[in-house]
């Protein structure tokens, strides 16, 4: 079965979204500025379950798009086939993903 690659694309960071004005009051002693479990450029590869070292929330969030990808398809607004781009459902630090589907 083919593999799917997962690549952490971007880390956006709470005053990337909002600026100085979040919307709502956030104890910034209690929250790092950007995904803490995610670096830029990161790979994981897909197999049967969640990789090692991926966060498990992140993963249930983009499961849809790596098993659209894992098993041939494609969003028609990706000019590349077998690729998706998909973000994890953190409102205050988001992590983008590129998932793409790679032959063995």
């Amino acid at each position: 079965m083919p593999k799917t690659k997962i690549t952490v694309v971007k880390r956006v960071s709470l005053k990337d979204l909002f600026g100085d004005n979040p919307p709502a009051h956030i104890n910034e002693e209690m929250i790092t500025p950007q995904c803490p479990a995610m670096k830029e450029g990161q790979e994981f590869i897909f197999e049967y379950d969640c990789p090692p070292g991926f966060c498990s929330w992140a993963f249930a969030d983009i499961q849809r798009d790596i098993m659209l990808v894992q098993f041939g398809g494609s969003y028609p607004w990706i000019k590349e086939r077998q690729v998706a781009i998909a973000c994890c459902t953190d409102g205050l630090r988001p992590v983008i993903f590129r998932i793409e589907r790679i032959e063995d």
